[in-house]
């Protein structure tokens, strides 16, 4: 009896199989000599795997569920012109080199470009040259993962961005490496999304940048080393843990600029090398916390228009300006942070200071209304300042201050 129900199990996937088999096409073959021909022939649910060599087509569309595989060394040309579309759900893309996909500034042309396509995963791909390397419009439970994306690093106006999302939702970027392009990962409307384990580096303006979406999540990202650093603007309920914001300098660059956030978490981040390494204006109800902000020009800008936000337990070292404003009130509360220019003591040997800190020097306000006053800031004129003000605080805010300071940093 079991053998003859194995025997009928088996007659019964045969059919499946000899499917699955049919479904499965090499290029090049006899009968199939382009990819865009082997991507028209295969049924959908079928498999295009593409062999190695260098492939001069553009213009591609797969408008069906399919996969696109390429074996190593298999590499797609455009010449110049925009290379993949997906319009259907459910495609797959894997182990293909994208290359050069020329500037243009009447379109955004992509190595890979997903319009109204969900369920989609792009993975393990290479991207050289491509003005937009990956361009999602209009998706929705996408996975771009483990792809290497190296721009050209022409000018910022002749650039595309690595990945470029608009109007999409739950959208995974995870593991991803992009260098050279002008924004290493954008996001406009874009919501409930994570942004994981990315590495943005040398970008010509900004590693990570987001506007108007929210609900997102950013983990554990290395942001380094770009132009302008990070922009989030105008967005709501973010959450940006554990990431990496280095070696962002210049006039005009910072860690992490703040415009228009509120009800957002930023925690167990580490600030380091930045020209500064927040700026907020506009940002309220932020939770800043756990974080290292080290060897900075300025650790965080405070402007006067952020308000009700907590920066608590953070650690403060080796910046040249800890904390900095253009007002003398501030609504925002500083409890617990860990600065290494507190010259206070600890009686009850709690670890927490007993005489409160006031972060912002003095000179830090007189370079907010006049910057090249900085040229003075090794000055023996500048160090008799900070001491008379600590001895006698009159300019700096009078509600800005940390009356908890530890003693140690904190882990």
């Amino acid at each position: 009896m079991l053998a003859r129900w194995t025997l009928v199990f088996l007659l019964a996937l045969s059919p499946c199989a000899a499917a699955r088999a049919q479904a499965r096409f090499s290029v090049p073959n006899d009968s199939l000599p382009t990819i865009a021909e082997a991507i028209r022939r295969a049924p959908a649910g079928g498999e295009v795997v593409v062999r190695a060599g260098v492939w001069r087509e553009h213009g591609l569309l797969i408008d069906k569920p399919l996969r696109l595989i390429g074996e190593a060394g298999a590499v797609l040309d455009g010449d110049g012109e925009p290379i993949l579309r997906v319009t259907a759900d459910s495609v797959r893309v894997q182990g293909l080199v994208f290359r050069n996909v020329a500037t243009s500034f009447v379109e955004d042309q992509a190595g890979i470009k997903l319009d109204g396509a969900s369920r989609c995963v792009i993975e393990d791909n290479r991207f050289e040259d491509t003005f937009f390397a990956l361009y999602l419009a209009r998706t929705s439970h996408c996975i771009l993962r483990n792809n290497v994306m190296q721009g050209a690093k022409a000018t910022e106006s002749r650039s595309g961005n690595g990945i470029h999302l608009w109007y999409s939702r739950y959208v995974t970027i995870a593991g991803n490496r992009i260098s050279g392009h002008r924004d290493g990962i954008y996001l406009e409307f874009v919501e409930d999304s994570e942004v994981t384990d990315n590495h943005s580096t040398a970008n010509l303006r900004y590693g990570l940048h987001f506007m108007f979406s929210d609900r997102c999540v950013y983990r554990r990202n290395d942001l380094l080393g770009n132009d302008a650093g990070v922009a989030v603007m105008y967005t709501k309920n973010v959450e940006m843990t554990d990431n990496r914001f280095e070696d962002n300098w210049g006039s005009a660059s910072y860690g992490l600029l703040l415009k228009d956030i509120t009800d957002s978490v930023i925690r167990g981040n580490t600030f380091r090398r930045n020209t500064i390494g927040i700026y907020a204006e506009g940002s309220d109800r932020m939770d800043v916390r756990h974080n290292t902000f080290e060897g900075n020009g300025w650790a965080l800008k405070l402007m006067a228009n952020a308000i009700d936000n907590r920066i608590e337990e953070n650690n403060f070292v080796a910046n040249t300006f800890d904390v900095a404003t253009n007002s003398r009130q501030t609504n925002s509360t500083f409890a617990g942070n860990y600065w290494d220019k507190y010259r206070g003591y600890d009686l009850n040997r709690d670890g927490v200071g007993d005489v409160p800190f006031r972060p912002v020097r003095l000179f830090s306000l007189m370079v907010e209304a006049n910057e090249p006053s900085i040229i003075l800031l090794r000055s023996f004129f500048i160090d008799l300042l900070d001491a008379a003000e600590r001895v006698l605080p009159s300019l700096t805010p009078e509600t800005l201050v940390d009356n908890r300071p530890a003693l140690s940093i904190l882990p």
